[in-house]
């Protein structure tokens, strides 16, 4: 179930991570892992869908110590997207979270 619920969360986890600056893909990845469990391979195919939505959008930067970067960078519609995903996110935690604690106090009453 958790993985699940990561894989529909991760779009907006990674918009919210370019919220708070231009990064590239490892940069991404790193932070996120900081939080949870993410891979290499995960990062490549998302970025590329948001790039497809109009989320995030890419510039290159030249490198001294290899080949130049691939940085993303949260568009306006990103950022729209992103206080939409939040605000359903709320939404549904609250929810979740009111159908625990009915069936929680359902049994204490028991």
């Amino acid at each position: 179930m958790k993985t699940q619920l990561k894989k529909g969360a991760l779009d907006m986890c990674v918009l919210a991570v370019l919220a708070q600056g231009d990064s590239y893909a490892w940069a991404i990845v790193n932070q996120l892992a900081a939080s949870m469990e993410i891979s290499d391979g995960t990062i490549y195919p998302l970025m590329r869908r948001l790039q497809d939505e109009n989320w995030v959008s890419t510039y290159l930067v030249e490198s001294s110590s290899g080949p130049s970067r691939k940085y993303y960078r949260l568009t306006d519609a990103g950022l729209e997207s992103l206080g939409q995903m939040r605000q359903e996110w709320n939404e549904f935690v609250t929810e979740v979270e009111g159908v625990l604690n009915a069936a929680h106090n359902g049994r204490e009453r028991e």
